[in-house]
């Protein structure tokens, strides 16, 4: 019996047995709690071993040159993206103060910056972050600084899929809430494991992503994470074109033939999916204080 890491929870069950495809072959189990629903990756490295599990040239989000194809067109994606996330954002607050935690070399508050807003990063990743600095002359800082920054200090605080990275979920949840604006917003993008490409593909799905992710969100899990918090999700918005780029990745892990084109109808069926369900591969979390709490 594994104990929950989230909730203390002794009621839990293992989901699934996966292994580390992306990188070391390892072998992990998924175990899901009875009580918080959340799911989560054992055994769990000790986070001085964690960097480990970066360590690739595949890494995208990390890197700071174009070297194949694939990085390139993750370069293009992410650029579009951005201006998506731009666009979400702007209909809640035109300009402000955002923090984007995991923020990689940058590229998201560059943009931000831009277009005048006040834009502040956290970046585990020495690379990344000297690269954000260096290059768009960024203020990057280390997970350190959620614990030194003043309170209510931010009207945007962002997570582009970093939050099932973090070893001490309830922690970066309270550091986050104290840095929020009594009407700000907190941006949280996840992959979804009640997708069609994540039932699919089952212990091959890309996303699962193990051990470097270590927590695996349900809409359901989520919500009673945050209801505990004394936060709300507002809205729920899709990631589409995540569909395709995990489902391509997934293909390769199933070392099938002509992975990017079966990826791309995996991906075209998955978003077809969740038309009907709105379950998609990947999903963003516009997500707000409780009432109560604004008042305080």
């Amino acid at each position: 019996m594994q104990k929950c890491p989230v909730c203390a929870s002794e009621e839990t069950t293992k989901f699934l047995e996966t292994k580390d495809y992306f990188l070391t072959g390892e072998a992990f189990e998924i175990w899901e709690c009875q009580t918080c629903k959340i799911r989560f990756t054992t055994p769990q490295p000790e986070e001085k071993e964690l960097p480990k599990y970066y360590q690739s040239n595949e890494y995208f989000s990390h890197q700071t040159e174009k070297k194949n194809p694939l990085s390139f067109l993750y370069a293009q994606l992410r650029q579009k993206n951005i201006r998506k996330k731009y666009n979400l954002i702007n209909q809640y607050v035109k300009r402000g103060k955002i923090l984007d935690i995991g923020c990689g070399t940058g590229e998201l508050l560059n943009f931000f910056k831009k277009q005048q807003w006040d834009t502040k990063g956290i970046e585990p990743s020495e690379k990344a972050r000297t690269f954000g600095r260096k290059n768009y002359h960024l203020q990057i800082e280390t997970e350190t600084k959620l614990d030194q920054w003043p309170k209510k200090e931010f009207d945007i605080i962002s997570m582009w899929h970093v939050l099932e990275h973090v070893p001490d979920i309830n922690k970066r949840i309270d550091q986050t809430k104290r840095l929020l604006k009594d009407n700000g917003k907190i941006i949280i993008a996840l992959p979804n494991p009640n997708s069609w490409d994540s039932k699919h593909y089952h212990k091959y799905w890309a996303a699962l992503d193990v051990p470097r992710h270590l927590y695996h969100f349900t809409k359901e899990s989520l919500s009673n994470l945050l209801k505990n918090k004394e936060l709300k999700i507002i809205k729920i918005v899709p990631m589409k074109m995540d569909a395709y780029y995990v489902s391509y990745l997934s293909e390769k892990y199933r070392q099938k033939k002509l992975p990017l084109f079966r990826g791309f109808i995996k991906g075209w069926r998955s978003n077809r999916s969740a038309r009907q369900t709105g379950e998609y591969s990947s999903l963003i979390y516009v997500i707000e204080k409780a009432t109560d709490q604004k008042k305080n």
